[in-house]
């Protein structure tokens, strides 16, 4: 069953817009937290240095007091030690939690639950709410005359510290939305700017076309993110008009190759036509017309075969090769070609591999064709085999005619031949060294030529194992 997507994906654009906007509001929440706790902290700070003043205070005044003291005595004792301290309060209790003094406007006594402190800090203060009003303070251990333990509960308002904080905190996430909105335009506008080089290269690339496959980027005005990317694409560019133009010259190349044997069996049947023949003349046409049949029928087989390999359909048949025997195999079937020719051929060495043996008994056998070919007579044909490095070298060598330098890189092209003369009547394809060159592929080897003091020689490497 098939699924249908009507989503289409986000835009490159969107998407760095969107992480850099989730990624400004986690920074932004980060920050804010943290200046958000500096700023408590502070405060607490702050509140824990003058709660620390005020119990110091009092610690002195107690310390001058006894516990069977009247307690209005102890309390007019006691008032002076807040004064100047706007918002603090104190209450002293016994260690039987009975008041010898507690402030008239708030109720200190829920601190006595906390456990008593000897040094007040701010980790140790606690916050409690009554009505509107907000509180801290703490319990700490105190003592009057005669080293009498007492409970001394310090606490101050928060009421101004808690409207400073909503105030701020209230400043602060206008502002980061301001600056998080001033970013997203400033990014979007960015990723639009930085776009236009990519916009560039996608009109220029538009403009390509199959009749001008010449045109190549320039990395040099490109910015060093798309240099790659434009690298990449000249490549692909280049073997793509490389491509076109062997297309386009396989086309007109085969025109001509199957223009001649169809021009022959036209004008054969044309002859035999034209008046009355008896049946020996007829059998000679029929004959004649068959070799031009039997030659598009091997033309055709060989396009076909390439065009397989060309699409990767076709898989070789591993197998154990002895190169030497299928060597010696071959100069036996060409021994009587060669006599008439007054070639002679000469072996040296041996390898054997892994390899489909008709594929590489075709490819030598085209190589061998081509060397008596164009060999002068009176010569030899020499053929080496030599196993090194886990590769199988084939080299095979022939005197003759030596083939321009030119043509060297396009002797295994399809239908190309280095000089029309050396096509000795008609009966080459033009594809033999292309069949060449694709079966070795095949077997992941290589193949080169050189011609040079009128020796040509092809030499083949192939590996002794297939993977």
């Amino acid at each position: 069953m098939m699924n249908y997507s009507f989503t289409s994906p986000m835009s490159l654009s969107s998407r760095v817009i969107l992480l850099v906007g989730m990624t400004l509001i986690l920074s932004f929440i980060l920050l804010g937290t943290i200046i958000d706790r500096s700023i408590q902290h502070h405060f607490a700070q702050q509140d824990t240095n003058e709660l620390n003043v005020v119990a110091a205070s009092v610690q002195d005044i107690l310390q001058k007091l006894h516990p069977d003291t009247d307690k209005d005595v102890i309390y007019k004792a006691l008032q002076q030690a807040v004064v100047g301290h706007h918002g603090v309060y104190f209450a002293i209790y016994s260690k039987d939690q009975v008041a010898f003094y507690q402030p008239k406007d708030v109720d200190l006594s829920l601190l006595l639950k906390s456990t008593a402190q000897h040094r007040l800090s701010a980790d140790a203060l606690i916050n409690w709410q009554t009505g509107l009003q907000t509180y801290r303070g703490a319990n700490l251990i105190g003592y009057m005359l005669d080293a009498y333990p007492v409970n001394i509960l310090v606490a101050g308002s928060m009421d101004f510290h808690v409207d400073f904080l909503q105030r701020f905190r209230q400043t602060l996430w206008i502002i980061m939305a301001i600056v998080w909105c001033i970013s997203m335009i400033s990014a979007w506008w960015a990723v639009k700017l930085g776009h236009r080089p990519l916009l560039k290269v996608s009109r220029q690339i538009r403009e390509i076309s199959a009749e001008n496959l010449h045109i190549r980027l320039q990395p040099a005005h490109i910015p060093d993110e798309l240099q790659e990317l434009v690298i990449s694409f000249n490549s692909m560019i280049s073997h793509v008009e490389e491509g076109f133009k062997r297309l386009s010259h396989f086309s007109a190349d085969i025109a001509h190759e199957l223009r001649t044997p169809l021009t022959n069996l036209a004008t054969q049947t044309q002859v035999a036509l034209s008046r009355t023949r008896d049946i020996n003349e007829y059998r000679e046409i029929l004959y004649s017309n068959q070799e031009e049949y039997e030659r598009l029928t091997k033309m055709v087989s060989d396009m076909l075969w390439l065009a397989k390999t060309d699409n990767g359909l076709v898989f070789p048949s591993v197998s154990k090769v002895n190169l030497k025997q299928e060597l010696l195999d071959l100069f036996e079937y060409y021994e009587a070609w060669a006599e008439d020719a007054e070639l002679s051929f000469e072996l040296a060495g041996e390898a054997s591999l892994q390899a489909d043996r008709d594929m590489l008994r075709r490819a030598l056998n085209n190589l061998l064709s081509n060397a008596i070919k164009y060999s002068r007579i009176q010569t030899k044909i020499r053929v080496k085999l030599l196993e090194k490095n886990g590769f199988a070298h084939i080299s095979i060598e022939n005197s003759g005619a030596a083939i321009p330098p030119q043509h060297l890189s396009h002797l295994f092209d399809r239908f190309y031949r280095a000089d029309p003369s050396r096509h000795k009547n008609g009966d080459s394809s033009g594809l033999g060294l292309a069949i060449v060159k694709s079966i070795i592929d095949i077997h992941h080897g290589s193949i080169e030529v050189s011609s040079a003091l009128g020796r040509t020689i092809f030499k083949i490497t192939i590996p002794l194992s297939q993977p």
